[in-house]
C-alpha cells in the first residue's frame, strides 16, 4: 500500500505558536541562563545571545538576539548592532568548523507578514547552505530535512567555541 503522507508532528509546536499568544522565548532564554543547553542558548555575550533556531531551515540555523527585547532596529544601540555583527562572522567560522558549509543564507524578517515567527524581539538568522540542500523535499513538500540533531550540534559547537576561543569579539 503506497504511503502518500510524510509525518512531520513537530512542526505542530510551531504552527499552534503562530496564534497562541505567549511570553517572548529570547526573553526566557536570556533570564535563565542556568538551563542554556536545555534552551540551546549556544553564546551570550554583553549585549546579545546566539540561540539555535527550534524550526530549523538548515542543519546549524541559528539566531542572534539583543538581549533587549527590541522589535527593529532603530531601536538597537550601536554597540547591539555591532555585537550582533560580529556574532554572525563567529557563528560562521563555528559552523564552518563543525559541519563544512558551502554558504549562508543572513537575514532579519521585520512583522509576521515577512515572516517573522516573532515579531516582537528582533533577530538575525544565520542559515548554512550547501549545494544542492534545496530539494524536493522542500520545494514540493515544503518539508524540511535536517540531518543532525540540534543537542549533537550544540555540544559540538561548544566543543568548538572552547578550543577556537568563540566568540571572540
Amino acid at each position: 500500500m503506497k504511503n502518500d503522507n510524510l509525518w512531520a508532528p513537530w512542526r505542530m509546536e510551531y504552527i499552534k505558536g503562530l496564534t497562541e499568544d505567549h511570553e517572548c522565548f529570547i526573553c526566557h532564554y536570556r533570564d535563565d541562563p542556568a538551563d542554556d543547553r536545555t534552551n540551546l542558548v549556544l553564546w551570550r555575550t554583553e549585549h546579545a545571545m546566539t540561540i539555535f533556531n527550534r524550526f530549523p531551515y538548515n542543519n546549524g540555523h541559528l539566531l542572534i538576539a539583543p538581549n533587549r527585547h527590541i522589535d527593529d532596529m532603530d531601536q538597537a544601540t550601536d554597540a547591539e548592532l555591532l555585537e550582533m555583527t560580529k556574532l554572525i562572522r563567529e557563528v560562521k567560522k563555528a559552523l564552518t568548523i563543525a559541519v563544512a558549509p558551502h554558504g549562508f543564507n543572513v537575514g532579519i524578517n521585520f512583522g509576521r507578514c515577512a515572516g517573522a515567527g516573532l515579531p516582537g524581539h528582533m533577530h538575525i538568522h544565520v542559515v548554512p547552505r550547501w549545494n544542492g540542500d534545496t530539494n524536493f523535499m522542500a520545494v514540493c513538500g515544503q518539508t524540511d530535512v535536517v540531518s543532525q540533531s540540534l543537542y549533537d550540534l550544540y555540544d559540538q559547537l561548544k566543543n568548538i567555541s572552547a578550543e577556537n576561543n568563540f566568540p571572540e569579539l
